[in-house]
């Protein structure tokens, strides 16, 4: 007789306080994400900003009052400067292009090989790189083969996009129609024609053909000074925000998840 047996995915938890149930499956982003919000809570409460009456959740969902009380935490613990005039110059002349320019649209279309849980990433970038290889030869020597359509076949048989089915089309776009860092490797730069690298998102990876471009209008510095200002400050707090939590999970005992040398989910 045959016996079957299972096996359960351990629980993790961050000083005896578990952040999911017995069985669940999350992906390791899930399961830091809930480890570094119970960090944050069980900090709110040391510090005397939230009543140690409050109850931690396995569903991932803090309480109205730990949400208040962490933000409080956050006000109190890190310190965020205001950035010099000199710090915001250098960024803006740095980022013109890129991020202080109204009015540019790129064409584009693209093939997505998505990044979803359980997938082999090695074997993804491989497919994509080869993918990327392709189209790129077809694109350098289409009058010559007649293979222009070489790209919309492949959008069509591989994307795991909506926009596979017209050949990867995604028409002409701004950076507000855009995740940041797509619009950070497409806009504010010459190239035209399939991109000889793959292009990083929040997706996946991309192979991306530029089809057109319109050139946009640079803001001057005066005009986006607020907006600079606000970057930096951003930049600050995300810094300070990941070293604060390494701080707290260096004093905490932590199962089932490791935070070392990992990014924070919470300011990705």
């Amino acid at each position: 007789m045959q016996t079957t047996s299972t096996t359960e995915t351990p629980v993790a938890s961050i000083n005896g306080i578990a952040l999911h149930n017995a069985g669940d499956a999350l992906t390791t982003d899930e399961l830091r994400q809930r480890a570094y919000a119970e960090l944050l809570r069980q900090t709110a409460i040391q510090k005397g900003l939230l009543a140690a009456t409050d109850a931690p959740g396995t569903d991932g969902i803090a309480s109205e009052a730990a949400s208040v009380a962490i933000e409080a935490l956050l006000e109190q613990e890190l310190v965020i400067p205001e950035p010099s005039e000199e710090a915001c110059r250098r960024h803006h002349a740095a980022n013109q292009a890129s991020q202080y320019t109204t009015g540019e649209r790129v064409n584009l279309r693209h093939i997505l090989f998505a990044v979803t849980p359980g997938v082999d990433l090695n074997a993804l970038r491989k497919q994509a790189e080869g993918t990327l290889l392709n189209v790129r030869c077809f694109d350098h020597n289409k009058i010559q083969l007649n293979t222009d359509d070489a790209f919309s076949k492949a959008a069509k048989t591989l994307s795991n996009c909506p926009s596979g089915a017209e050949g990867g089309q995604l028409g002409w776009l701004t950076t507000t129609d855009c995740a940041p860092e797509f619009a950070k490797e497409l806009f504010g730069h010459p190239e035209v024609g399939v991109l000889p690298r793959l292009v990083h998102s929040r997706f996946g990876l991309h192979v991306v053909e530029v089809l057109g471009r319109e050139v946009g209008v640079a803001q001057p510095f005066e005009s986006v000074h607020g907006a600079v200002t606000m970057t930096l400050k951003q930049q600050t707090f995300v810094t300070a925000l990941r070293q604060y939590l390494s701080l707290l999970a260096a004093d905490a005992h932590v199962e089932g998840i490791d935070l070392d040398s990992s990014d924070t989910p919470l300011v990705q």
